[in-house]
């Protein structure tokens, strides 16, 4: 038995993504939760969500710093970069380049595509349904695997990130690459987030950090996104034609340490 691991982050993106997490309904944001956040963290919460719901296309760069505790409770950072394109009405493509793998998953409306550039093979599941959404939680079903950052790209982020919050706070200002930035800061029962949203009438995330807060040496996920930019996106992006020579794997799981796993009889 072969084994191919595909490094991705962990979902403890809570969230860990790109790929997209499913959106809870509007009824489900409870009056606690609203209770919980302070009026002007939630207004620019809301901001940013409202501005991320206006694009139907999109595309963005990404820097993902994953934290791995080891046994003897040294704590390890792995880097890598990326690239998102999204289309709410056609599918997605996600690149990953990091120390364990160069990467994309593509859909295209139906099916989902894990293809690993450097080995040549690729995996294939077949979505529930239609919508981003739909994609994201086969993808999650199927392999145990959560896309950090996914909540951004839901269908109503603000409604996501919010979900189980028990406090959020507007901790101040910040700069992320010369932008001037609103700092908040939201608890829930099982991880810490803090994120960093753009000043300006069309609000973006720039900067999107996870704690979880219950396991040894807390390790956190911090995401960083730039070159945002909102557009038409050609639909030949979200076909994925196997490479020449590509072999195509059967079995697709996430691990402990949030590797995607694929796996194929000799």
């Amino acid at each position: 038995m072969r084994k191919l691991k595909l490094k991705w982050p962990d979902a403890t993106w809570r969230p860990y993504t790109l790929i997209i997490a499913a959106a809870a309904c509007a009824a489900a944001w409870s009056a606690s939760a609203q209770d919980a956040i302070e009026p002007e963290a939630a207004k620019i919460l809301a901001a940013m969500s409202d501005n991320l719901k206006s694009m139907p296309s999109l595309s963005v760069t990404y820097d993902a710093d994953q934290e791995i505790v080891d046994l003897e409770g040294q704590k390890i950072q792995y880097s890598a970069s990326g690239t998102i394109a999204l289309d709410r009405t056609k599918g997605f493509l996600l690149t990953r380049q990091g120390p364990f793998a160069d990467a994309e998953v593509v859909f295209d409306g139906s099916t989902i595509s894990l293809h690993s550039k450097g080995m040549n093979v690729y995996a294939q599941l077949q979505s529930s349904g239609p919508s981003v959404e739909e994609a994201a939680d086969e993808l999650r079903a199927a392999t145990g695997l959560d896309a950090p950052g996914a909540d951004l790209l839901a269908s109503d982020p603000y409604t996501v990130l919010t979900d189980g919050v028990t406090k959020g706070t507007h901790v101040g200002s910040a700069f992320l690459g010369g932008v001037e930035c609103d700092h908040l800061a939201f608890r829930t029962d099982i991880v810490d987030w803090q994120i960093w949203v753009s000043k300006g009438n069309k609000p973006l995330p720039l900067k999107y950090v996870i704690t979880t807060k219950w396991v040894t040496g807390a390790p956190e996920y911090s995401l960083r996104l730039s070159d945002w930019k909102a557009g038409a996106i050609g639909g030949a992006q979200f076909k994925f034609t196997p490479p020449a020579n590509a072999r195509k794997l059967e079995q697709i799981h996430a691990d402990v340490t949030g590797d995607i796993s694929l796996e194929v009889g000799e």
